[in-house]
């Protein structure tokens, strides 16, 4: 088994032509074009993929390699995954091969091979080179070809950057340096995953609503902490995509995440100090104007270096626990400290901002003062509510929501509605201010 530690980017034809004499800066091997085949399987129950495993066999020259990959974890892009290999001799299944620990308890692994047929394929010329960078081994893949499933294709145009030895800063330090001249995006979907989809018909994605964060019990702050910045961060991947695809609504839903990952950096700053997020506060800063811009094309805004590395500082953030540095005994204890605990405290406190501010009839103009205070709030109510069931959660946060809605979209009409409405609903967590 080896864990895949890997960025994948999207990438224009300037930064493909631009991207070897970017590599010739720092010690490479380079490896010349390949033409690789990858065929995915599935059952008609899509049991792989219920299971969060993706089956393929590559071929390359006359040689064949059949993967597998399991469950792992994508942070902002960050992919980590166990992927078993196992060289075969004709381009066929021999799932016999691959450690039996892997498979769901209960798989009848002949029973599955028999139900397998092929889903999709990926055919792309793949360029590689092997840098050397800080203290790493990491390889720089070009992919360049499509990805089909019976008559639907769609083009593949990506960079992947894999730690082939050393330390995950130096993967990050690199991907950093290649996004300072534009022309890269952090890919949220796998070839894999665009290859699923397409073979379901490549239906039209859909917006979601930005979903209250459900941490695992007695997650601690620091987790907790950590979860709401991934949720923030799979919310902005998700729906950049759909921006992207013509979905023009779905900039608002960006909006949304970024907020979202800001409200985080206030949430839990009295325990982060404000210095250990300097960088990636300013970098969010500079970004918010050009998505309330309606005038953004995302083609540009998304491609550029200051959206991408924007979101690489996030990412190292998370990924190295960059904060950790700046926290003495006594944060960290707080830190180590009950989520849920945490969340009821800051839940009286949001609730009290808000009460404080729309307890009294406002005027058109002091509601729309108030619209930054009251998406802050509601993004609060999402990092912090999920200890409590749906049913109770939910009336609560969506009164607040819809007078959030109500202002942004300037229907004067229904302020003071929304705002009875927002206060009439009693607080639903327990060691609250208001309680």
């Amino acid at each position: 088994m080896t864990v895949e530690i890997e960025l994948k980017f999207i990438a224009t034809q300037d930064a493909v032509a631009a991207l070897p004499l970017q590599l010739a800066a720092w010690p490479h091997q380079h490896s010349a074009p390949q033409k690789l085949t990858n065929i995915y399987f599935e059952t008609a129950d899509n049991f792989l993929r219920s299971h969060d495993m993706g089956l393929r066999i590559r071929g390359f020259d006359d040689s064949y390699e059949m993967t597998i990959k399991t469950a792992g974890k994508v942070v902002a892009g960050l992919h980590q995954r166990p992927e078993y290999n196992v060289a075969i001799a004709r381009p066929e299944l021999a799932l016999d091969l691959f450690p039996t620990d892997i498979w769901p308890q209960g798989c009848d692994i002949q029973a599955l091979q028999q139900q397998l047929q092929p889903l999709f394929r990926t055919d792309f010329v793949r360029e590689k080179w092997v840098v050397t960078y800080g203290k790493s081994e990491i390889e720089v893949g070009l992919d360049q070809g499509e990805v089909s499933a019976d008559e639907l294709n769609e083009a593949l145009c990506e960079i992947e950057l894999e730690l082939k030895e050393g330390n995950t800063a130096d993967l990050l330090a690199l991907a950093n340096a290649l996004a300072e001249h534009g022309g890269l995006r952090q890919s949220s979907l796998s070839k894999a995953a665009r290859g699923y989809h397409l073979a379901q018909g490549n239906l039209p994605r859909e917006r979601h609503p930005l979903a209250v964060l459900k941490p695992p019990a007695k997650s601690s702050v620091e987790q907790g902490m950590v979860a709401g910045f991934e949720l923030g961060l799979s919310h902005w991947q998700y729906h950049e995509e759909l921006w992207l695809r013509g979905d023009g609504l779905a900039r608002r839903s960006v909006m949304e995440a970024i907020a979202l990952i800001r409200q985080a950096l206030v949430v839990f700053g009295g325990l982060v100090p404000r210095k250990a997020s300097a960088d990636l506060r300013t970098r969010l800063t500079a970004l918010e104007p050009l998505l309330v811009d309606k005038t953004t094309k995302p083609q540009v805004l998304c491609y550029s270096a200051e959206y991408l590395q924007c979101k690489l500082a996030l990412t190292s953030w998370l990924v190295t626990g960059a904060w950790r540095p700046f926290i003495d005994a006594k944060a960290q204890t707080k830190l180590d400290g009950s989520f849920k605990r945490f969340s009821d405290i800051m839940l009286g406190r949001s609730a009290a901002e808000l009460k404080e501010a729309f307890t009294r009839t406002l005027n058109d103009d002091e509601y729309e003062e108030q619209l930054p205070r009251l998406t802050r709030q509601v993004s609060a109510f999402i990092l912090l509510s999920g200890a409590y069931p749906d049913d109770e959660t939910g009336p609560y946060i969506e009164s607040w929501r819809e007078l959030q809605l109500a202002v942004a979209e300037r229907r004067q009409g229904w302020y003071e509605a929304t705002r009875k409405q927002a206060l009439s609903h009693a607080p639903f967590w327990l060691n609250g201010a208001l309680r």
